[in-house]
């Protein structure tokens, strides 16, 4: 008996080796979980782009209506209904590309004539122009250059277009402004600036509180004339300089009645034959 029971004590005293160590077990599995997370986080960071790219594409292809059926409804919310959409918004104008001299070269590499004949309109209006004002006693009052912004048509405005301080055309300018209505409609479909200028004597008038609504005023007036007659709207623009822009010097009375004028600049389309770039068009006199 005493030997059997020695036995069974020395087995129950006999502890299992390690025993204290199994939390190296779970510890060991909790640093694997670990360095899973680790390794999807760094693999999602050092996402390829390009592959994300094209899977977006992908995606918004596969829902914009052109691959699956329906239409695009997939991407339109349950309750949406035709009542609700808005109103299709109007065709966007066709953009016209700015063209450079070296683009206005024709198929066989000559270049385009289109610059030269609008020298030639312009010195054929010139002409007109002058021919006429000499004829009706008007030479010292219509001037006209060609510079390189276009055909600028000077009109002194004492004699010829307004009283002083007013803007109200006078009647003896119908004929001056048939005759150049009718020369810019048939000699010409460029576009057309109206430019008021004054002296640098102060105005101060229920109407005008300054000369630069003074001038603007004027120009706006002959616009407005010119419409009239026939002209298109849509090549018409005006500008006040007030005494900005003076030709002559505002010491003298006949400088100052030389500064007060409208000017019709007639705009180049094209550069001038020889010149590189756009045509400028730079705002003041008639000497630009």
């Amino acid at each position: 008996m005493a030997r059997h029971g020695g036995k069974r004590r020395r087995k129950a005293d006999a502890a299992p080796e390690h025993a204290d160590e199994r939390w190296m077990v779970s510890y060991a599995d909790m640093i694997t979980l670990l360095m899973a997370l680790f390794l999807i986080m760094w693999s999602m960071a050092s996402l390829n782009t390009s592959k994300f790219e094209s899977l977006a594409a992908s995606l918004r292809e596969a829902f914009s209506g052109k691959i699956l059926p329906g239409g695009e409804a997939v991407m339109k919310p349950g309750n949406h209904s035709k009542s609700a959409q808005a109103s299709p918004e109007p065709p966007l104008p066709t953009i016209v590309p700015v063209t450079s001299p070296e683009d206005s070269t024709a198929g066989d590499g000559q270049r385009s004539d289109a610059p030269q004949k609008e020298v030639e309109d312009l010195d054929r209006l010139k002409k007109e122009i002058d021919r006429w004002t000499a004829e009706n006693g008007l030479r010292r009052e219509v001037q006209t250059t060609v510079a390189r912004r276009g055909l600028v048509v000077t009109v002194l405005t004492d004699r010829v277009l307004f009283d002083s301080g007013s803007a109200e055309i006078k009647p003896a300018a119908g004929r001056l402004l048939d005759t150049l209505t009718r020369l810019l409609k048939t000699q010409v479909r460029n576009p057309i600036q109206v430019e008021g200028n004054t002296d640098n004597v102060p105005i101060s008038s229920g109407r005008f509180p300054s000369n630069w609504e003074l001038s603007t005023a004027r120009a706006t007036a002959i616009v407005r004339a010119l419409i009239r007659r026939g002209l298109n709207p849509d090549r018409l623009s005006a500008a006040g300089y007030a005494d900005r822009h003076p030709i002559a010097t505002n010491a003298t009375a006949g400088g100052r009645r030389r500064n007060r004028r409208v000017e019709l600049v007639v705009l180049r389309k094209h550069s001038e034959p020889g010149q590189g770039g756009q045509p400028t068009t730079t705002q003041g006199g008639t000497g630009k």
